[in-house]
């Protein structure tokens, strides 16, 4: 299991946000809850180098999408973009917490385990203490579900039951000739 969430994380961080394609995709890659960021004023999303027990910003977006990822499928980011003044607007700011933006993505039917069906994407603002860091604010939006190892499996009861698995590459994403 351990082998797996360093895997998983592995791929996390290598692989580019910009889904592309391939002809010649690998046989095989994951089925995971991928994390994203983006710091306060950034326009797009970054994957994130650590997982969510960091220090957020005021003014950030914490992002979070059910993606398929191999050697030639990158992971995908969230498809809401990350603008804090949209998300958060008219959620007023105080002296005493700070307010992130947060986007959870279920990803494609193609990639979803057998049996269930992705949920609709929550777009919220959270206003949280200035101590919360990226787990404190994912909880504050959804039901938690994750791995001894600290890996996320599970949002929302999304996916019900697994945790990072290798999957076959779902012919979706197979681009054919």
């Amino acid at each position: 299991m351990k082998f797996k969430a360093l895997l998983i994380s592995i791929l996390t961080v290598f692989t580019s946000v910009v889904f592309i394609p391939q002809s010649q995709a690998a046989e095989k890659g994951w089925r995971y809850w991928g994390y994203f960021q983006a710091a306060p004023g950034a326009t797009k999303w970054t994957a994130a180098m650590t997982g969510p027990s960091v220090d957020i910003a005021d003014g950030a977006v914490e992002g979070w999408s059910f993606v398929f990822s191999s050697d030639d499928v990158p992971s995908l980011s969230p498809q809401v973009k990350p603008d804090f003044a949209r998300i958060c607007a008219g959620v007023k700011s105080d002296k005493d917490t700070k307010r992130i933006g947060v986007v959870i993505d279920y990803g494609s039917k193609a990639w979803a385990p057998k049996g269930e069906s992705p949920k609709k994407t929550i777009t919220i603002c959270v206003r949280t203490a200035k101590t919360s860091l990226g787990i404190d604010v994912l909880g504050q939006v959804t039901k938690i579900r994750a791995a001894s190892s600290g890996l996320i499996c599970g949002l929302g009861g999304y996916p019900a039951k697994e945790c990072g698995v290798e999957i076959p590459t779902p012919k979706a994403l197979v681009k054919t000739k």
